[in-house]
């Protein structure tokens, strides 16, 4: 447990707003509070919990009013923290607030680590590890989707997966324990197919969420997205055309884009980052040789391209090689310019693409660009039916892969007729891992590593 100290930071971003609230969280925040604040002439008595006051910030000592406040008292276990907390709204200004803080710690509260005031809502209850965790998720979603993924999780969707798949484990480690502890009742543990049929079943439900993980992870943190090609296909206007601006430098003279330029967009609610990339071909000189490098370091680690080809062109070597280089990815091909002369021949570029579905389009007009945002977010997204509960956090697939090891060593050993022992150690190593999940078996460093991530104040 942390020690039970008061604990005081301010929860509203840094800079000038209208409002910034101080939260005060543990046994002296309410003391500390009534010491500061005064209240309006003629109001008097203890502070009622969950009610606005009006009143002023006094430092005691020098009578200086600092500033004019509302204060609200959240006395515990109705808090988010599971404590006494106290949120002082004051105005915006960052002196100010600074003042008003700085005061807060001189009457005995201590200034809160990142994350803290999260972190004991979990130790005290409040929230499970797996809801610690998605309400960091709901601070950084940067897209109404990931906001509903984040939502979903912080009340609780992933949390009640695991709970009910640590019963079903249980039930069955109970069988195979009154197999060990009570050996002459004959327990049938016995019923060999009967509990490996359990255990599989068991496999099969982590197996299917685990595969959601790439789904969630994309909309939780986006996709990488390269747009490559030769030079002068359209990459910088296709890019321009997506973001519905003049972002990039656009001529008719080949090898303009030297550099990456990485712009946003939201793709109905899957965050993308667009890369657009120096022409891939042989270069013409050393800062263009660097430009080709750099496009080709981007393709590597993109999680799709799209592949850029001049429809009023024929196909030549630098567009080959391209098609060849991201064959192996994740990509689409768009046939640019088709508000042009049709040049390329359709027999060499069917051959070419191999079966890759091909998108006819003119970034300049913007025909076809539509079906190409839905194409790319059904690349990208690879899911038909969005499933009931997704992964996003790596800590967790960690811990469901460990699981699903240890449960797939359980009937390994099932198999091979081993003691119940055995059996019952994987059984609890699997259980761990699910537990681990939500926090009831963690440690330190576990905690510490979620805990870090949270920004002062939460």
């Amino acid at each position: 447990m942390y020690e039970q100290d008061t604990i005081a930071a301010i929860a509203t971003p840094v800079g000038e707003g209208a409002v910034a609230i101080v939260r005060v969280s543990g046994p002296d925040a309410e003391r500390i509070a009534t010491e500061v604040f005064l209240r309006d002439a003629g109001k008097n008595g203890r502070l009622s919990s969950h009610r606005l006051y009006h009143g002023k910030i006094q430092d005691p000592g020098s009578k200086k009013i600092l500033d004019e406040v509302l204060l609200a008292v959240m006395r515990k276990p109705r808090s988010y923290t599971g404590e006494d907390v106290v949120e002082l709204y004051c105005h915006g200004g960052l002196f100010v607030v600074r003042r008003v803080l700085e005061l807060i710690l001189s009457r005995g509260a201590r200034h809160a680590e990142p994350g803290e005031f999260t972190k004991r809502a979990f130790l005290n209850g409040r929230i499970d590890l797996a809801q610690a965790e998605a309400i960091l998720d709901i601070i950084r979603a940067r897209t109404e989707k990931g906001v509903e993924l984040a939502i979903g999780q912080a009340g609780g969707e992933l949390s009640q997966w695991v709970h009910e798949l640590r019963e079903e484990l249980l039930e069955i480690l109970v069988h195979v324990e009154a197999a060990i502890d009570f050996p002459e009742e004959e327990i049938e543990l016995l019923r060999q197919s009967e509990l490996i049929g359990k255990i599989e079943s068991l496999r099969s439900k982590i197996g299917e969420i685990i595969t959601t993980y790439d789904w969630g992870r994309l909309l939780r943190d986006g996709a990488r997205v390269c747009i490559c090609g030769r030079p002068n296909v359209g990459k910088s206007s296709l890019l321009n055309a997506l973001l519905g601006e003049e972002r990039v430098l656009v001529t008719p003279i080949p090898g303009t884009t030297r550099d990456v330029i990485e712009e946003a967009v939201n793709l109905d609610g899957l965050p993308v980052v667009l890369w657009d990339t120096a022409g891939i071909r042989i270069a013409q000189d050393q800062v263009e040789r660097l430009g080709v490098e750099l496009s080709l370091a981007h393709l590597e680690k993109a999680d799709a391209a799209i592949v850029v080809l001049d429809g009023s062109n024929e196909l030549t070597d630098d567009d080959l090689s391209c098609l060849k280089r991201t064959a192996s990815k994740k990509r689409m091909v768009v046939l640019n310019k088709n508000d042009l002369r049709r040049a390329v021949d359709p027999a060499e570029l069917d051959k070419a693409l191999s079966g890759t579905e091909l998108l006819h389009i003119s970034a300049t007009s913007g025909s076809g660009l539509d079906e190409l945002r839905r194409s790319l977010r059904k690349l990208l997204l690879d899911m038909e039916i969005e499933p009931s509960v997704v992964l996003t956090n790596l800590r967790h697939k960690a811990a469901l892969v460990a699981g699903n090891q240890a449960l797939s060593s359980a009937v390994e050993s099932l198999h091979a007729r081993c003691a119940a022992e055995f059996v019952a150690v994987n059984l609890q190593e699997a259980r761990e891992g699910l537990e681990e999940i939500i926090g009831e078996f963690s440690n330190d460093d576990i905690l510490e590593q979620v805990f870090s991530k949270f920004c002062l104040g939460k």
